[in-house]
């Protein structure tokens, strides 16, 4: 295969893994494209294996049922696919913005980080960046 085969194949996957979960809720669709030594690093350095994120997945998903994601950019290089989206909860004016990035193994996902970040907290965070 290809390295833009490879690519395209990778996209596709992370397009309809995560199309399946938004549309249905079916967490289990998830499992099949994981590697079985698949490992999700979060962003306060913990991890979780492939049986506890989808558990957690499981869990979330009464929370945050109706979810609406706008997918702003989905970008791939070699063994990884980037995707950033903004998500917003139905009703709520509270707002998202979320990077995932995932890295594939032999056809699978293999790792997966997660960056997230209120919108409404954008200014503040930006704050570092000021000079004093």
């Amino acid at each position: 295969m290809t390295t833009d085969n490879m690519i395209t194949d990778n996209t596709s996957i992370v397009q309809r893994a995560m199309a399946g979960l938004i549309a249905t809720g079916d967490v289990e669709a998830l499992a099949p494209v994981l590697s079985d030594g698949f490992v999700h690093h979060k962003p306060d350095a913990t991890s979780s294996s492939k049986t506890e994120w989808l558990d957690e997945v499981r869990a979330a998903l009464p929370h945050i049922a109706g979810m609406e994601v706008e997918v702003q950019h989905l970008l791939a290089g070699g063994d990884h696919v980037v995707m950033y989206s903004r998500r917003r909860l139905p009703g709520t004016d509270a707002a998202i913005a979320v990077v995932d990035i995932w890295r594939f193994e032999d056809g699978l996902i293999a790792e997966a980080w997660e960056i997230v970040e209120p919108l409404a907290d954008v200014a503040a965070n930006l704050a570092w960046w000021e000079r004093g």
